[in-house]
């Protein structure tokens, strides 16, 4: 079996576009919070959903410890919130309005959609770990379009042509 080149694997793999979710939690009263693009859906029945965070960080270990979390969609043009949550230290949510969800779970204002879960379960998985989270409560704002990020970098979805007569 040869051996895959780290490089290669992260420029074949980043063709895929996903969506970017801040996975959001709070820990004994304090919001705490990370960037995810491996963030999905896993079951209806029950409604489970996922996502994947490095095992080198500092804010999954209090998202554990509070046995639960909010994945918060991006929105087109909400890159700030994605680089903010993404980096380690300092305070995330400086001048970020949030309410607390049904778990206690920061929700962040004018995001695409928000999920608020409790921790299922946690599987290792190579260099990250799969968080599974069953679904307490959920909601969307239509008019509002994704963030994406293909290529390493944040897009956003082109214009749908306009349907034939």
């Amino acid at each position: 079996m040869s051996e895959i080149d780290p490089d290669l694997f992260r420029a074949v793999l980043g063709n895929f576009a996903s969506g970017v979710a801040v996975v959001t939690a709070s820990d004994d009263g304090v919001p705490v919070g990370l960037t995810a693009q491996s963030f999905m859906s896993l079951s209806l029945d029950p409604p489970l959903v996922m996502f994947c965070p490095n095992r080198t960080s500092t804010s999954w270990p209090r998202i554990q410890h509070a046995k639960h979390f909010a994945a918060n969609i991006l929105a087109e043009g909400q890159d700030d919130l994605g680089l903010k949550f993404a980096r380690s230290g300092g305070d995330k949510f400086a001048g970020v309005p949030w309410s607390p969800g049904p778990s206690g779970a920061p929700l962040l204002e004018g995001v695409l959609a928000h999920i608020d879960c409790t921790i299922e379960a946690v599987h290792a998985g190579g260099d990250h770990l799969i968080v599974v989270g069953r679904v307490l409560h959920l909601a969307a704002a239509t008019e509002l379009k994704p963030l994406v990020y293909f290529r390493s970098s944040f897009e956003s979805l082109a214009a749908r042509p306009p349907a034939a007569p």
